[in-house]
């Protein structure tokens, strides 16, 4: 007897439980190393940003043989004038307690603010804006207060602004540190030299910054929309500048030096030698003026760019019209002129020399090469001569390969056939007629038979 038969339920049997829906398994997070796990529970899993402590110092030990206590001692700071003696609480290890200056003296940082005497006021430091009452009181806030020029103008006797205390500050020490120096050359690469303080300038920069800080937000966005604007039209203008150089007509490009060149070459060559000649020489400085104006329309697209890679690209533009061994024959002359081949110094006007100085070894290497092409040209037109005998034809070569087919012969061992003619040499002119083609058989004698 079950509870069910005290209560009178009916007996059925029990549902099938329902399947647990399986859930997804949470990432266990592992505890670092060195962490309490109260610590660790307080941060949520989340571990800081940058380490408050060493982790290989959480859990060392101070050696057996030291005894260490803190103890309530004095102390004194080189930082102050009056001796003042304070208490804090010190590390002591051993029962001897730490010596040397306090830790934070070395933070107390001071303004060596020039001193002048009445003689050099009176000699260098005169002014009709400025008495010497206030340089001195000037002088004076400016070594008690480091040069915090806010607050020297908050406690200054006369309304001065903080440009015009700065100006007399700054043009005094200047004056004071040429005056003092054995030379002005010792000094001239001092700040206060070197840079010297402007106050107009200083006033112009605080009243822009000004106006752009009270800028509303729809002013500044309106700002915004005009300075893009501005870019894209002078990209447009970049853009159009590179095409129109690109686009240059090739005589505008050709090199005045190449140019006179053709013109004065020698007057025995043929015009269409000469023709040939400069066309060749001028071809390959159009080619790479063309590439320049390419090379430098895409420089100024990237519009900050280093000098070595612009040279670089310079010099390929310069070299895409020759070969291989052309380019090599280029920096085998400048080694041998003892030039190297990337300058160590990239400046703008060594870039240029370099590039112009290649430019002409590639112009005088094609005109050697032009040389030796006519050279070879006046040799085998030499060797071509009639060199034999004095008007007598030089035979061709399809004269000399010409095989020998003998003609036919007639009956009675006359020829039938058609003579060859001899060739005449361009010298030579007949009077005579020509000889018939045929020649009419004789007749047939009796001693024939």
């Amino acid at each position: 007897m079950d509870a069910k038969d005290i209560l009178g339920l009916p007996k059925t049997p029990l549902p099938l439980t329902q399947e647990k829906k399986s859930q997804p398994k949470k990432d266990s997070q592992r505890k670092p190393d060195g962490i309490s796990r109260e610590v660790y529970a307080l941060t949520g899993g989340l571990a800081p940003l940058m380490p408050s402590i060493d982790v290989s110092q959480l859990k060392r030990r101070p050696p057996s043989d030291e005894k260490i206590t803190w103890q309530w001692l004095p102390f004194t700071s080189s930082a102050r004038k009056d001796n003042l003696q304070l208490y804090h609480w010190v590390r002591v290890v051993n029962g001897v307690p730490p010596t040397g200056d306090y830790s934070f003296a070395k933070y107390n940082k001071s303004v060596d603010v020039v001193k002048y005497t009445q003689e050099e006021y009176e000699k260098y430091l005169t002014d009709p804006m400025w008495t010497k009452e206030e340089t001195d009181q000037l002088f004076d806030l400016c070594e008690r207060f480091d040069l915090r020029f806010v607050v020297i103008a908050d406690r200054f006797t006369s309304s001065r602004s903080v440009e015009e205390l700065k100006d007399r500050y700054y043009s005094v020490s200047r004056a004071m540190l040429i005056a003092r120096a054995p030379s002005p050359g010792d000094v001239s690469g001092h700040p206060l030299v070197k840079e010297p303080y402007n106050s107009s300038q200083e006033t112009e920069r605080k009243r822009a910054l000004s106006l752009v800080l009270s800028h509303t937000k729809h002013q500044e966005r309106k700002d915004t929309q005009v300075l893009a604007e501005a870019k894209k039209i002078t990209e447009s203008r970049i853009t159009a500048l590179g095409t129109e150089e690109s686009a240059l007509p090739v005589a505008s490009n050709v090199d005045p030096d190449i140019a006179e060149i053709a013109v004065n070459l020698d007057d025995s060559a043929s015009p269409s030698s000469n023709a040939q000649l400069a066309s060749a020489s001028v071809a390959p400085s159009t080619s790479a003026m063309a590439d320049n104006a390419s090379t430098l329309a895409s420089l100024r697209m990237l519009r900050v760019y280093l000098r070595t890679y612009g040279l670089e690209q310079m010099v390929q533009a310069a070299s895409s019209s020759a070969g291989l061994r052309t380019i090599k024959r280029v920096e085998q002359t400048l080694q041998d002129l003892g030039v190297s081949l990337k300058p160590k110094v990239p400046t703008k006007a060594v870039c240029s020399e370099h590039l112009e100085l290649r430019k002409e070894i590639l112009t005088l290497l094609n005109l050697q090469k032009q040389l030796q092409y006519k050279e070879a040209e006046g040799s085998s037109f030499r060797d071509g001569s009639y060199t034999d005998m004095p008007g007598s034809p030089k035979r061709s070569q399809r004269d000399q390969d010409r095989t020998f087919i003998p003609d036919s012969m007639s009956f009675g061992g006359e020829r039938i056939g058609r003579r060859d003619q001899k060739r005449k040499g361009p010298g030579r002119v007949s009077e005579n007629p020509s000889s018939p083609a045929h020649k009419r058989p004789r007749k047939l004698k009796a001693s024939d038979l």
